[in-house]
């Protein structure tokens, strides 16, 4: 696997807008194989949940045919940082970096805060503070920037599309979002006859943040606008859940189209879960949580109150008031939250859990929909899962795989009796299995390359 050194790529001399690197040379293609643009906003450097499907998709494309050329930002307003996942890039892969307006360091300005304090506090929560300079910020956010923060880099992107397309045609271009700005370098190009794939990881104009925005009713219709635009004049969509993709195919119809939606489910590279997994830990039962949690799963601490001693350990980013509500129950010694971890580091976390903790806020419209990436590789891992949620995807997923099952998050008592049942068996030295390795076949990233390639193939007409 290489280096996403971009800067092997000559720069485009005396052009104002395109600052970074273009590439002149061409990919080896194999005798059939597509070539296919790939626009993403997150890619390595960048860590967290995004950057998974785009980066996955680029290491397997080529087994089936598809020859991507990554077009990306290069220095983008990150959560979190994962260099390790470069090592996923195939040598001879493409990686064009484009320069991206920092609309954090905007913010940072106007809220008096750093750069990295303003893309923490902004990248998940919206609308949490009653600051001037949060009001200001947030009213920028909602009815300037539309219809995301990162719609600066739109047109570098576009820039770089055309001229990358005028270089050696494409078969193709995907754009993936969010940031759903990204579609909009799709679009330009399909608006040259360029086939055009969009990929829909999340909702996008009833995304569950969008109603603390107070957007204007100008910036709405805007935002609406081009989401509508998308729809219409994508070739064809794919998106990461069944559900999600009914609402989508219903706003297609609604909108007179016949844009195709597939399914085309997030999921884990075994590569990524090889090797013998580390023992269970064996001093303390020890529940484990990967990523950003949205809400303050208080069944959960309600039932760590009782005689059973289990411990809680958050990898990654909480609610303000979760250190509260642990502290208001006495947990404080039980609960660890550390730092966002590389994503091998946290692999090897889930691996090693007693249990595994999925939520899933039923407060969202669309909660029925939701399956959080980290799913498909805690039902990898092989450790057992308890899922906080309401009735959806996410949980049928845990019971048809046999992963754990999903609780109504104010169910504690519920949540006690699963837990006593996991730490019963735990202490008895035959912690309960999760997954069963029969059922992931489906939500192998290989697999899934392969359905993202069936549909290329469908819309490029080859």
């Amino acid at each position: 696997m290489g280096s996403l050194a971009s800067g092997q790529w000559p720069v485009a001399s005396g052009d104002p807008v395109e600052t970074s690197a273009v590439a002149t040379g061409s990919f080896p293609l194999a005798t059939g194989a597509l070539r296919v643009l790939l626009v993403t906003y997150y890619f390595p450097p960048s860590g967290g949940a995004g950057v998974q499907r785009p980066t996955k998709w680029v290491r397997y494309l080529p087994e089936h045919g598809v020859a991507p050329t990554v077009l990306t930002v290069r220095a983008g307003a990150y959560p979190h940082l994962d260099p390790a996942m470069a090592a996923d890039v195939p040598d001879g892969v493409p990686v064009v970096r484009t320069a991206a307006p920092d609309p954090f360091a905007l913010y940072g300005r106007l809220t008096g805060r750093s750069r990295d304090e303003a893309v923490s506090a902004r990248t998940h929560r919206v609308g949490e503070s009653d600051a001037l300079g949060e009001r200001i910020a947030r009213w920028v956010r909602a009815n300037v920037f539309v219809p995301d923060a990162r719609v600066g880099w739109v047109p570098f992107g576009v820039r770089a599309a055309r001229r990358l397309h005028a270089a050696s045609p494409f078969d193709a271009v995907v754009t993936t979002g969010p940031p759903h700005s990204a579609h909009l370098v799709g679009r330009a190009l399909a608006r040259r006859g360029v086939p055009w794939l969009a990929d829909f990881r999340d909702p996008w104009s009833d995304i569950h943040y969008v109603g603390a925005l107070a957007r204007s009713s100008a910036a709405e219709a805007r935002d609406r606008a081009l989401e509508a635009s998308v729809l219409r004049e994508a070739r064809a969509v794919v998106t990461v859940s069944e559900p999600l993709a009914r609402r989508l195919r219903e706003r297609v119809a609604g909108l007179g189209a016949a844009t195709p939606v597939h399914v085309v489910r997030n999921g884990f590279d075994p590569a990524d879960i090889a090797g013998e997994a580390p023992p269970v830990r064996a001093d303390r039962f020890e529940i484990v949580y990967a990523g950003t949690l949205f809400g303050t799963p208080t069944a959960l601490l309600d039932a760590m109150t009782g005689e059973l001693r289990v411990h809680l350990r958050v990898l990654g980013t909480v609610p303000d008031d979760f250190a509260a509500a642990v502290e208001q129950r006495g947990l404080g010694a039980r609960v660890a939250v550390e730092p966002t971890v590389p994503h091998a580091d946290a692999v090897a976390t889930m691996r090693g859990a007693a249990l595994l903790l999925l939520t899933v806020e039923a407060a969202w419209s669309y909660a029925d929909a939701v399956v959080p990436g980290k799913t498909y590789e805690y039902l990898a891992s092989g450790r057992p899962v308890l899922g906080l949620g309401p009735p959806g995807e996410a949980a049928d997923i845990l019971v048809a795989t046999s992963a754990g099952a999903m609780l109504d998050p104010a169910d504690v008592a519920g949540v006690r009796a699963a837990l006593a049942a996991h730490v019963v068996a735990w202490a008895a030295g035959t912690p309960l299995a999760g997954a069963s390795a029969s059922a992931l076949g489906p939500y192998d990233r290989r697999a899934q390359a392969g359905e993202v390639a069936a549909v290329l193939r469908e819309i490029a007409g080859g």
